[in-house]
C-alpha cells in the first residue's frame, strides 16, 4: 500500500534511501509529526531502514529547534510582533513559556517538547531572552532523543502490525491521535474541553442565535395579534425605533440629565467623536477628567454598543491611550463607579400614572481563592463555574494569570457587570421595595418618552439600593433590553422563556397604547436596516 504514501509528492516512491532521508529531514521543518509519521510508514513498509528513518527525523527535529532558539536570539522580543508568528502563537502562550523559562530554565525546554502549544513559543522565548546558548542546546537534544524514537517507533510497530493492510488508513489515524491524543495527557486541555462541554449543555451560555429562536416565533405571534410587526418599537417614543438597536447612549444621557434629579444619579460622562484626531481626543478625555476632578480608573465604551462589547475600564494612561486610538467608533468616557451592580427593569402602561418595576438582577462579579498553591489560571480551571467561562478570565487576566494567590485570598475576575464577561446574575427580586420603586418611578417620569427598558446600576450597598439612595446611573438600555434575571442558574429554561414572553408581550402592549396615542411607529424596512446596521438611523418618534 505504499502507493498511498508516496502520493504526496510525484515518483516520490522511486525515490532512493538517501533521497527519502533528505526529504523526511527537510519535512521536518513543515511538520515534524507528519514526517515522523511518513517516515515510521516507509521504515515499515522497507522502504528506508528504521535507523536512518528515526536519524533523518531526529537530525531534522534538532536543527529546527536550533533555529527557532536562534530566530528568537536573532530577533530578540521583536520576533513575537511578527504577523505570522502572531497567527502562529497566541500573545497568552508568549507570556506563559516566558514566564516559564526564567522560572524553571532547562526544565521548561524540556517538558515544552511534550505539551501541545507551547514548543514554539518556549523555544522562540529562549533564544529571545539571551539565555545559554549550549544548556539549552543539551535540553533541545535530550528532549529531541526521547520524543522522536517514541513516535517514530510507534507508528512503524503500528504499520507493521495493526495497520498492515491499509497504510493510508494508520497515517489518518496517526496523525489524529499524534494531534490530538497526546494533549489528552495536559490537564488544562482537559479542563477546557469540560468547559467546552459546559457551555453546550447549560442554556445560559448558549449562542444568542439560538437561544432567542422560540423568542422570535412568539414575537411574530405578538406581530399578528396587534397587527403590526413593528408595535413595540413604539414603547420608548423618546428613542429611534424605541431603542431597538444602536442607539446613542450620549443622547441618552442628554435626556436623562433634563429630568430634574439626574444630577445626583447620573455618573459623569462625555463624547469623543472618531472624527477627531488622535491628539483631540485625548485632550478631550483629559478635560473631562479635569472638569470633573476624577481619577482613574475610568469606563471607556462605544457609544452605541451593546452586550458589554468595547466596554474598558482603564486604570492608567498608557491604557486610556490604547483604548481611545485603536477605537474606530465614537466613545463615551464614562466615570468609574465600585460597589454592588444591579439591573432595574422598569416598565409603566401609558394609562398608568405609577410604573413597576419588572425585574431587578443582582450582579456577582466571579471570584476564586487562593490556596497557596495554585496559580490563578489553575484556579479558574478548577472551580466548577469559572471553567465554563475560563478563556474569557484567562484572557481578562493574562498580566497575573501565573500568580499564586495566598490561602483564602479572594481574586476577582472581572471588573464588568456582563453576563458575556463572565458575571453571575441573580434574580433580586428581595431587593425590590416601595422607597426603590418611588425613586426609579420618579426618574423614569422625568424622561418624557421613556417607559420600557433597563438601568445599570451602581449603588455602594445593597441596603443603599433598598433606600433608594446613592444610586449611580451606569446605563439605561431601550425595548430591547432584556430582563437579565432569566440567567439566573436557578432558574430552568422554561423559566427563562416564561420571563421574555412576558416581557415580549408588555412591550408590544405599551407600543400600541403609544400608536393609538399618535406615537409613530417605526417601518419594518427600517427597522430591518437598524438590525443589519444599513442607511441612516431612524429618529425618535416624540
Amino acid at each position: 500500500m505504499l502507493e498511498y504514501i508516496y502520493q504526496i509528492g510525484p515518483g516520490l516512491a522511486e525515490v532512493s534511501a538517501a533521497g527519502l532521508f533528505t526529504f523526511f529531514f527537510f519535512a521536518t521543518f513543515v511538520s515534524e509529526d507528519a514526517a515522523c509519521i511518513l517516515a515510521g510508514t516507509a521504515a515499515a513498509n522497507g522502504r528506508i531502514g528504521f535507523a536512518s528513518a528515526l536519524a533523518a527525523c531526529f537530525i531534522g527535529i534538532f536543527v529546527g529547534d536550533l533555529l527557532l532558539f536562534g530566530a528568537g536570539r536573532v530577533a530578540g522580543a521583536r520576533v513575537f510582533d511578527n504577523r505570522v508568528v502572531r497567527k502562529l502563537v497566541s500573545p497568552h502562550s508568549i507570556q506563559r513559556a516566558s514566564e516559564w523559562l526564567e522560572n524553571n530554565a532547562g526544565s521548561a525546554v524540556f517538558f515544552s517538547r511534550f505539551v501541545t502549544g507551547l514548543r514554539l513559543p518556549t523555544y522562540l522565548a529562549a533564544g529571545a531572552l539571551r539565555t545559554d546558548f549550549v544548556r539549552f542546546a543539551f535540553w533541545f537534544f535530550v528532549a529531541s532523543a526521547i520524543w522522536t524514537p517514541i513516535l517514530v517507533g510507534s507508528v512503524t510497530f503500528a504499520q507493521t502490525t495493526i495497520f498492515s493492510q491499509n497504510a493510508l488508513l494508520g497515517i489518518v489515524f496517526l496523525l489524529i491521535v499524534v494531534r490530538f491524543g497526546f494533549k489528552f495527557t495536559s490537564w488544562k486541555y482537559r479542563r477546557h474541553l469540560v468547559g467546552r462541554i459546559k457551555r453546550i449543555t447549560l442554556w445560559e451560555f448558549w449562542p444568542i442565535q439560538i437561544f432567542y429562536l422560540p423568542v422570535v416565533v412568539y414575537v411574530l405571534l405578538l406581530a399578528v395579534k396587534y397587527r403590526s410587526l413593528t408595535a413595540f418599537a413604539a414603547a420608548n417614543p423618546a428613542f429611534p425605533a424605541g431603542g431597538f438597536k444602536g442607539e446613542s447612549k450620549n443622547d441618552i444621557y442628554d435626556a436623562l440629565k433634563k429630568s430634574g434629579r439626574m444630577n445626583e444619579n447620573l455618573l459623569a460622562y462625555a463624547l469623543i467623536r472618531r472624527e477627531a484626531s488622535l491628539p483631540e481626543r485625548l485632550n478631550a478625555a483629559w478635560k473631562f477628567m479635569d472638569e470633573n476632578k476624577l481619577t482613574f480608573p475610568l469606563v471607556v465604551k462605544p457609544d452605541a454598543g451593546e452586550r458589554g462589547k468595547g466596554v474598558h475600564i482603564v486604570h492608567s494612561l498608557d491604557e486610556m491611550t490604547n483604548t481611545i486610538s485603536s477605537s474606530e467608533c465614537d466613545l463615551i468616557v464614562q466615570e468609574f463607579a465600585g460597589g454592588e451592580e444591579v439591573s432595574i427593569f422598569y416598565y409603566r402602561r401609558t394609562h398608568e400614572t405609577r410604573g413597576q418595576i419588572f425585574s431587578i438582577t443582582e450582579k456577582q462579579f466571579p471570584t476564586v481563592v487562593g490556596n497557596g498553591v495554585s496559580t490563578i489560571e489553575e484556579l479558574i480551571l478548577k472551580d466548577p463555574r469559572a471553567v465554563a467561562l475560563a478563556r474569557k478570565y484567562i484572557e481578562h487576566n493574562k498580566d497575573r494569570i501565573n500568580r499564586v494567590p495566598a490561602i483564602d485570598e479572594a481574586v476577582r475576575l472581572i471588573d464588568i457587570g456582563t453576563h458575556s464577561r463572565g458575571a453571575v446574575f441573580l434574580d433580586g427580586d428581595w431587593l425590590k421595595t416601595p422607597a426603590l420603586e418611588l425613586n426609579i418611578d420618579e426618574i423614569c417620569r422625568g424622561f418624557k418618552g421613556f417607559n420600557f427598558g433597563r438601568f445599570d446600576i451602581r449603588v455602594p450597598t445593597h441596603t443603599d439600593l433598598q433606600m433608594g439612595q446613592n444610586l449611580k446611573i451606569v446605563e439605561l438600555n431601550g425595548v430591547t433590553s432584556e430582563s437579565t434575571n432569566i440567567y439566573d442558574p436557578r432558574y430552568s429554561l422554561i423559566d427563562a422563556y416564561r420571563i421574555l414572553f412576558r416581557q415580549w408581550r408588555l412591550a408590544f402592549e405599551i407600543g400600541a397604547e403609544n400608536s393609538k396615542l399618535g406615537a409613530r411607529q417605526t417601518g419594518v424596512i427600517d427597522l430591518l436596516r437598524l438590525g443589519f446596521g444599513i442607511g441612516k438611523k431612524p429618529t425618535a418618534s416624540l
